[in-house]
């Protein structure tokens, strides 16, 4: 009696092959770690304390989703050298932003102001990443419809570059150069489990080669 043949059986590669039009992840490098961003959080405190004679009259406004923790890590420097808590709050920019009318909806993040206001204040503006400028110009679109502050600082973790409006940022954790179809993502504890900055080359499209970046 002839045995019967086997039916083949596909290789590893085979079956884990990628269906047509599916993205490949990239593998990004390690560039801030959970000491490197802690050591840069308190040299912006500083920096801020420095430029603003003190931790009085001053409003730090978090930029959702991880501006937010990150103004809540520097006001806590703050308050340990200052001996006093600074108020802080939470800015959401997605009414204000321009690419509305190109994007899908988005959800509406919490804008939640401290008691005391921003009249008459120094607000520090608070994001993770600088990069276009765009946010930045919406959130002083927004801050303007809340109040008017003495003056407006802008701190960031990240300034990538490529800037498109004429933003600078004030106070920045690390300067990182980078180009348009790389990558910059900011993990933090509060929202990932991580603290953690990684530079990636964009993801490609696996069908195309098409690069699926766009800029923030």
């Amino acid at each position: 009696m002839c045995a019967q043949p086997s039916p083949e059986k596909s290789s590893p590669e085979e079956s884990s092959a990628d269906p047509p039009g599916a993205v490949q992840p990239s593998v990004g490098r390690t560039v801030l770690d959970d000491r490197d961003i802690s050591r840069a959080l308190t040299r912006i405190a500083h920096e801020i304390l420095e430029r603003n004679r003190g931790g009085r009259d001053l409003v730090l406004l978090g930029i959702p989703s991880r501006g937010v923790p990150l103004a809540q890590r520097i006001a806590a420097k703050i308050a340990a050298v200052e001996g006093f808590e600074v108020p802080v709050g939470s800015l959401d920019v997605t009414m204000y932003r321009d690419d509305l009318r190109l994007k899908p909806a988005r959800t509406l993040l919490p804008t939640e102001i401290p008691d005391e206001g921003v009249d008459g204040k120094t607000v520090v503006l608070v994001d993770d990443v600088l990069f276009s400028g765009r946010t930045i110009r919406s959130a002083l679109d927004a801050l303007n419809d809340i109040g008017r502050p003495t003056a407006v600082r802008l701190a960031v973790l990240v300034d990538r570059g490529h800037r498109e409006l004429p933003i600078r940022a004030d106070f920045v954790g690390k300067n990182l150069p980078t180009s348009l179809v790389e990558r910059v993502s900011v993990t933090l504890e509060e929202t990932d489990g991580i603290d953690a900055v990684t530079i990636e080359g964009a993801a490609v499209n696996a069908a195309t080669g098409d690069s699926d970046g766009t800029p923030g």
